[in-house]
């Protein structure tokens, strides 16, 4: 894969979003009502895949709230997505970098969710290794917390249990889909030909390697993570946690190094093992939750778009090609 594949293709990629003017009318009114004073002006957000209204709103009182408007509409599984973040924001304790949840309102169809707006931006892609290093500190305190008591979240394993399944889904296929596996893989499709039956039996281990008491976010990229300059040394927000979980420490810093490799910010096994949350881990118990993940992504990219969208499988095979590649060091 170039380095153009690696670092400019993956920042386009979003789901298909609403301007404010999209919204039903019923919608607009109950949101103005739950943030108390009537919308200016937006700014939508540019970056993540959930398809549906997300944008930063500028109210009449000086006040400003992110928010998330999405009904089936938009997607089927994205109404379930903003019940889960809801969720989420319950369970997240103080010392968690991430934007306050201060309402939400169901009806059924559409839900809706009003954030605090977290000052900053995305990272700048390629990964400049000072902000890089600023959210990966942000990882290592993730790795301390643990959800508050009373939580509603599940396990991490029985939230994947339907994911890490690729492989032994992979390893069913007709030749002629195995061959196109090869080809997405490039460089590493030899490899996961040759060792697939090892890659499934990893992958079988993989839902026990996820097993801990830590809060885990699920799903941090790039596309997940705000950096404010104008605090000293740079302060992190890590935004957007409906596939919170509960499970080992370690495990959004290993979910995430595919993605940082994909755009620019250096080999998944270097930094892993570089970071504090590393410490302690056994290679097997690592290298089975890297299969599950690599096996998730390479699946996925076989598959249709998701209503919605559509860039989403373009995402999954460039960072299951890294993952992959992590994998094949792991072995």
């Amino acid at each position: 894969m170039s380095a153009d594949d690696a670092t400019t293709s993956p920042l386009a990629f979003s789901g298909q979003r609403l301007d404010w003017r999209d919204l039903p009318r019923s919608v607009r009114t109950r949101i103005q009502a739950l943030a108390g004073a009537q919308v200016t002006a937006e700014t939508s957000a540019t970056t993540g895949f959930s398809p549906g209204f997300a944008a930063v709103l500028e109210l009449a009182d000086g006040q400003g709230v992110f928010v998330k408007a999405v009904s089936p509409e938009q997607n089927p599984e994205s109404p379930e997505l903003a019940r889960a973040e809801v969720r989420a924001a319950a369970a997240l304790p103080p010392q968690v970098p991430a934007p306050a949840l201060l309402w939400s309102d169901d009806d059924g169809d559409w839900v809706l969710l009003g954030f605090e707006v977290a000052p900053g931006r995305p990272p700048l892609l390629p990964w400049r290794p000072d902000e890089l290093e600023v959210v990966l500190r942000a990882v290592d305190t993730l790795a301390e917390a643990e959800p508050l008591p009373g939580h509603e979240l599940r396990s991490t394993a029985e939230l994947l249990a339907d994911d890490f399944t690729g492989w032994a889904t992979i390893a069913a296929l007709p030749g002629a889909e195995l061959d196109r596996l090869a080809a997405w893989a490039g460089s590493t499709g030899a490899w996961v030909h040759e060792h697939l039956d090892d890659v499934v039996a990893w992958e079988q281990d993989a839902l026990a390697a996820c097993a801990g008491t830590a809060l885990v976010h699920g799903d941090l990229r790039a596309d997940n993570v705000l950096i404010d300059h104008d605090h000293d040394h740079g302060r992190v927000a890590l935004i957007d946690w409906p596939h919170a979980s509960v499970g080992a420490p370690w495990l959004d810093l290993a979910f995430m190094l595919p993605s940082v490799a994909m755009q620019g910010g250096g080999t998944p096994q270097d930094l892993f093992w570089s970071r504090r949350a590393s410490a302690g881990v056994e290679p097997e118990r690592l290298r089975a939750a890297v299969a599950g993940l690599a096996g998730y992504f390479a699946h996925g990219a076989l598959q249709p778009a998701p209503v919605g969208i559509p860039n989403l499988r373009r995402f999954q095979a460039a960072q299951g090609r890294h993952a992959v590649a992590w994998l094949r060091d792991l072995a």
